[in-house]
């Protein structure tokens, strides 16, 4: 790990917070918040925005489980979960996406700082995944818009395939617009003119 994280920790056994207030600076982060429950914690990461949470599972009002999905629900971020329980149904519920690592008390620096490095490396990766599978979605959705309305300048004009798509980047190019944006045109006059 080579650079400094901004860290929220969350667990409510006083000792723990200590830790964290101490360990983290140690190994060259800022701990932002510390928190006792679960629903401090949600808010915490709410206004502090923090690079990271580590936070204990039980926890009084909220626990770290619930507390977690709320805050990546507002605000993507990645979370390795603390407890003396490893139950297989606490081990099932920490399965989320959002969770990249799990340390069962009691911790040591030697197994926190290469939890958090790994948290962060597998975290950016699943981002840099998601957003490959967005971007080839929409590449799809654009693709299909495309065709329909290279389908309906076949029709209208009585254009071969080539002609058409041939005229669709004509008029994009002429009014400096994308490709997709014609076709959405093509499609909306379409509409409006009684088309399927």
């Amino acid at each position: 790990m080579n650079h400094s994280l901004r860290i929220a920790v969350a667990d409510d056994e006083p000792d723990m917070q200590e830790y964290f207030r101490t360990i983290l600076p140690h190994l060259g982060h800022e701990v932002i918040a510390v928190s006792g429950t679960g629903r401090d914690l949600v808010e915490h990461c709410r206004v502090g925005k923090p690079d990271l949470v580590i936070t204990d599972i039980k926890m009084p009002d909220m626990d770290g489980i619930d507390a977690a999905a709320l805050i990546y629900k507002n605000s993507a971020v990645p979370v390795i979960l603390v407890s003396a329980y490893h139950d297989p149904a606490t081990i099932r519920r920490a399965e989320a996406d959002f969770v990249m690592a799990f340390l069962v008390k009691p911790i040591k620096q030697a197994d926190l700082e290469p939890a958090i490095a790994i948290a962060i490396r597998r975290f950016d990766q699943f981002q840099a995944l998601r957003k490959e599978a967005a971007d080839l979605k929409q590449a799809l959705e654009d693709r299909k818009t495309i065709e329909k309305a290279k389908g309906i300048l076949m029709k209208k004009a009585n254009l071969d395939e080539h002609e058409a798509f041939r005229r669709l980047q004509k008029i994009a190019s002429d009014k400096n617009m994308k490709l997709i944006e014609i076709a959405r045109i093509i499609l909306t006059a379409e509409e409006a003119y009684g088309g399927e």
